[in-house]
């Protein structure tokens, strides 16, 4: 594709507005537009999108290659059934680790029959982690991967928390006890007369947080509590061939949403080229989410 690819965000808390960054630092993209909810739309604009669309519709925007899907993880397959049926690619950050298979099944199908490509998970972890854990386990076939996340906010567990009827405003932070093993720190900020103890017997039952240690509490301010920085440290320790002790370190400090978006966007540049259909970054040749010419990189980097 010579021309410059068409991309449009929907959504635009966190993660789209570091989306916007990351497509108006790459040389072969530009903003289509943004997508965002009715009564989103009739306040004030953000300084940053006085000249960029907005609209309600991805359908009111025109041309679009593709549309990234800054949404709540809980609402990525209703958004990329309908704009996946458009003939509109889509790439997303779904990080419901036990649902993705099923997902991906999902939107396969859709993509299959609409001409069309969706890039599911294209965030660090799920995404950029799952390569590397995909390189360590042919680098060593036989051992064991820790991954170990934090300590930092995490996106998708704030959201999740926020969900609940009479939570105004929710940080869930991920402390790492070592070997995989994770305590999730949620912090709520309640609506006038809500119900403290039933929204901590909800989220302690809910999916995103079951499977960890949880502790939940009411503060007065969530917003004094928020930093956007993140990281995790990878290790593997197995068996190359017969040759045992061979150990794999890997270790990133981040601004999360700025990552999870740049990932996003280099995600929609490989999604063109690849035939339609659903495909996890574990799937794609890592030049594919590259700029610039191919052969060159391999030159550079090779």
């Amino acid at each position: 594709m010579s021309r410059k690819l068409r991309v449009a965000i929907v959504g635009y808390g966190n993660i789209g507005k570091y989306a916007l960054d990351a497509i108006e630092a790459a040389p072969d993209m530009e903003i289509a537009g943004v997508i965002r909810r009715k009564d989103s739309l009739k306040k004030p604009r953000p300084s940053e999108l006085q000249d960029v669309p907005m609209k309600s519709s991805i359908e009111e925007l025109g041309e679009v290659d593709v549309a990234v899907l800054a949404v709540p993880t809980r609402s990525v397959g209703q958004y990329a059934r309908e704009i996946l049926a458009q003939g509109i690619n889509t790439v997303d950050s779904f990080d419901i680790h036990g649902d993705l298979a099923d997902l991906q099944k999902e939107l396969n199908a859709v993509a299959a029959e609409n001409d069309s490509v969706a890039v599911i998970s294209a965030g660090w972890d799920p995404g950029t982690d799952s390569m590397l854990r995909g390189m360590l386990e042919f680098m060593a076939p036989k051992g064991l991967t820790y991954t170990n996340f934090g300590p930092g906010m995490s996106m998708g567990h704030s959201v999740a928390a926020k969900a609940f009827d009479g939570v105004k405003e929710a940080l869930s932070m991920t402390i790492p006890l070592g070997t995989s093993v994770h305590r999730r720190m949620v912090y709520v900020e309640l609506e006038e007369g809500a119900d403290f103890k039933k929204i901590k017997e909800a989220i302690l039952k809910d999916s995103y947080f079951c499977n960890d240690e949880t502790h939940v509490f009411q503060v007065d301010d969530v917003e004094k509590l928020k930093d956007m920085g993140h990281g995790v440290t990878m290790e593997r320790k197995g068996v190359s061939g017969n040759s045992p002790n061979q150990l794999f370190q890997f270790d990133m400090r981040i601004n999360n949403p700025a990552l999870t978006a740049q990932v996003l966007i280099a995600s929609a540049r490989a999604s063109v080229l690849q035939k339609p259909g659903a495909y996890t970054m574990l799937e794609i040749p890592v030049i594919d989410f590259m700029a610039g010419d191919k052969e060159k990189i391999i030159r550079d980097l090779v």
